[in-house]
């Protein structure tokens, strides 16, 4: 069970996040929508899971080069906003989070159009 600061600091992180990549989507490219689903801090709170969601799908390739590309920008980005209340910046990871996906496709195999029905 996480204590109340860490979800604290995971908000705080998410939050920031999102406004990051809200930013950075007019250097990726256009029509593209970016969410940052999830954060999960480890306890000495040195590294932060950062879970996307990229929409449309077929664009996850080109967003995920552009993050390992600009790495340290975006730890940076974040450094400026947290930096008053976080002595230490934590190390970034990122993962696709492929939830809505999977939910997506389970649903249209329940409603039996999917590609792979369900048995």
């Amino acid at each position: 069970m996480e204590s109340n600061r860490l979800n604290k600091v995971n908000q705080l992180i998410q939050k920031d996040m999102a406004d990051i990549f809200r930013k950075l989507t007019s250097k990726i490219g256009r029509n593209m929508l970016i969410t940052v689903t999830e954060v999960r801090t480890t306890s000495d709170l040195s590294i932060s899971k950062v879970y996307l969601s990229i929409f449309p799908t077929n664009n996850t390739d080109k967003v995920m080069d552009f993050v390992k590309e600009n790495h340290a920008f975006i730890r940076g980005e974040l450094g400026n906003r947290i930096g008053k209340q976080m002595r230490i910046v934590p190390e970034l990871q990122f993962f696709v989070d492929v939830t809505l996906d999977k939910a997506d496709e389970i649903d249209r195999a329940l409603k039996g159009k999917g590609d792979n029905p369900v048995l």
